[in-house]
């Protein structure tokens, strides 16, 4: 069966992820699985995980979505009251808007979605459910 088994993300400063990412993992239905002193596993039910982690193998301290890899992660966000809370949130959470003089459809007409940087420069989008 075709998909993803897992992502795991790697990060420079562990504690910082943890407060940023957790609370967006549980803002949109995540649950905290694993933790261990290096790192952390977070699931929605029974198919692919993400990690996070911390590792000596770095090449360096700094996050660059614009570097050739992956540039962000999109997280399915329920509703679209959901995702407009979710966003009106994430500033408290180490977690800045971005392209919000074109929310929600940053991506299009039929696109209702937001996208957030935190502070180490990691993106993230969060998707409403089509209505």
């Amino acid at each position: 069966m075709p998909g993803f088994h897992h992502v795991e993300v790697w990060v420079a400063d562990l504690a910082s992820a943890r407060a940023e990412w957790g609370w967006l993992l549980t803002a949109v239905g995540f649950e905290r699985t694993g933790q261990w002193s290096e790192g952390e596993t977070w699931s929605a039910g029974d198919g692919p995980y993400l990690t996070l982690t911390t590792s000596p193998n770095l090449s360096g301290p700094e996050h660059d979505r614009r570097a050739p890899g992956v540039n962000h992660l999109a997280f399915l966000g329920g509703s679209r009251a959901q995702v407009d809370a979710a966003m009106a949130a994430a500033s408290a959470h180490g977690w800045r808007p971005l392209y919000q003089e074109r929310y929600p459809f940053a991506g299009g007409p039929s696109h209702y979605a937001g996208w957030l940087e935190n502070s180490a420069g990691f993106k993230a989008e969060i998707v409403a459910d089509e209505d």
